[in-house]
């Protein structure tokens, strides 16, 4: 199974790349994945939030195939811990799906039309952290994940 990790525009600070390059290396060991950075235009950014909604939507719409299940990472979404988080990684690869997709939207979230194409909505917590932050959190997440399936003593529980 390949899992795509879909983000909106390059993240900005170093340290957040740093460490999302961190974790991408040490998922080389567990997965496929590829990370899709989608530029939005800068005149867009001077539009109204649903404008901006809606132009990110057409750009992260072309990117998805009609096999993909999408989950969008969304601070209305299921929170699960780390070990259902495994647990539903594993569940993921058992189905047979070819392309897990994990979708970081932008500022203000998605529009309509992707939380109509979602599989499901991930929640990472009830608090508030800017889309920039979250990739690298998820990442980590995720490669928490990997090493639960794999039995190894990076989570303590």
């Amino acid at each position: 199974m390949l899992v795509t990790f879909i983000q909106i525009d390059k993240t900005q600070d170093s340290y957040l790349n740093e460490g999302v390059s961190i974790y991408q290396k040490r998922l080389k060991n567990y997965c496929t994945l590829d990370i899709i950075t989608i530029n939005v235009p800068k005149n867009v950014r001077l539009r109204s939030e649903k404008e901006q909604k809606t132009e990110e939507a057409k750009l992260i719409l072309k990117e998805l195939k009609a096999s993909d299940h999408l989950v969008l990472l969304d601070e209305k979404g299921k929170q699960l811990t780390s070990i259902e988080f495994s647990k539903f990684i594993q569940q993921k690869q058992n189905s047979g799906i070819k392309r897990l997709v994990f979708l970081i939207g932008g500022p203000f979230g998605f529009a309509d039309e992707v939380y109509e194409r979602a599989n499901f909505k991930l929640g990472l917590s009830t608090l508030t952290f800017s889309h920039q932050m979250v990739r690298l959190f998820f990442m980590e997440q995720l490669y928490r994940a990997y090493t639960i399936l794999g039995g190894e003593k990076y989570h303590h529980e």
